[in-house]
């Protein structure tokens, strides 16, 4: 009779197991599972929706703050959003002579702390309908909500859409936007 209890305990223990291992490969991004004990890089990779991003990243040496402690909130835009700038402008910012121009721009997308998507609702509803977010390069953005869904504002007046948001990382979380967002 003993040997039940410790039965039952090994089959509830392999449960929720299986059960953890499902809820963190539950958010895909691009194809993939998004593991919140993987860093924002590790996680980043593996999305065939950031590629560009991916080869920004590299090309401007942000890499390992990437995969730093954090904790950053990262809007990150998708492959999608970097077509929609102008011809020839990715191409332009990923040459050395404009690294530091690139870093500007991909560091406008970075906040520290780790803000969801509740906290970032709840900054709308204190501010009255916005809240504004300072970013690792210094820039501010604007944070709305309409529609059940949360749009984010740059220094420029472009407003991307967080089409995925609460992606989990082990330092920090990233919301996933359809625009690039562009500091003054």
């Amino acid at each position: 009779m003993q040997r039940f209890p410790q039965l039952a305990s090994i089959a509830l223990a392999a449960v929720l197991s299986v059960a953890s291992v499902t809820a963190f490969a539950q958010v895909t991004v691009g194809g993939a599972p998004m593991l919140p004990t993987k860093d924002i890089i590790d996680n980043a990779v593996n999305s065939k929706d950031h590629t560009t991003l991916v080869a920004a990243v590299k090309a401007a040496g942000l890499v390992d703050t990437l995969k730093g402690p954090g904790p950053f909130t990262v809007f990150a835009p998708t492959n999608a959003a970097f077509a929609a700038l102008p011809a020839g402008t990715v191409d332009t910012l990923m040459k050395p002579e404009n690294k530091a121009m690139l870093s500007g721009i991909l560091t406008y997308h970075v906040v520290p702390g780790k803000v969801d998507a509740k906290s970032l609702v709840k900054m709308v509803e204190d501010g009255k309908g916005s809240a504004s977010l300072k970013t690792v390069a210094g820039g501010t953005l604007t944070a709305k909500s309409s529609g059940g869904k949360v749009m984010v504002t740059d220094e420029k007046g472009g407003t991307a859409t967080v089409t995925i948001a609460d992606v989990m990382q082990s330092n920090g979380v990233i919301h996933v936007v359809d625009k690039v967002l562009l500091p003054k």
